[in-house]
């Protein structure tokens, strides 16, 4: 029994440090491109993203990496939506065009 109790706690460990390692590698890149805001976010959205991992196996790194991709889509959406946002208020905003005055311009010259 104790073999198994070391095995099953073996696994777990592995599955820990595969899942550790896979989202602090996501959260670095994430604070490295988009700050620390995007990555509190999208350390949320990873954890979320995990737990609805349904397997009667402990996973894989490739449901890991699943896990991480799904992150990746919430914060590329976050990412879109904000710069969109910043789009409209821009485009809808006061944007007054002042006049170029030049004096190299011929019909200045006749107006003088």
């Amino acid at each position: 029994m104790k073999e198994h109790e070391l095995f099953s706690n073996s696994i777990c460990d592995e599955q820990m440090h595969l899942a550790e390692c896979e989202l602090s590698a996501f959260i670095c890149a994430v604070t490295a491109l988009f700050g620390p805001d995007q990555a509190r976010a999208s350390t949320q959205d990873w954890l979320d993203a995990a737990e609805t991992l349904n397997s009667a196996l402990p996973p894989t790194s490739r449901e890991w990496r699943s896990v991480t991709i799904a992150a990746s889509a919430r914060l590329a959406s976050r990412i879109d939506a904000a710069q969109y946002r910043h789009k409209s208020l821009t485009a809808s905003g006061d944007t007054k065009v002042s006049p170029i005055l030049s004096s190299n311009c011929f019909s200045s010259i006749l107006l003088f």
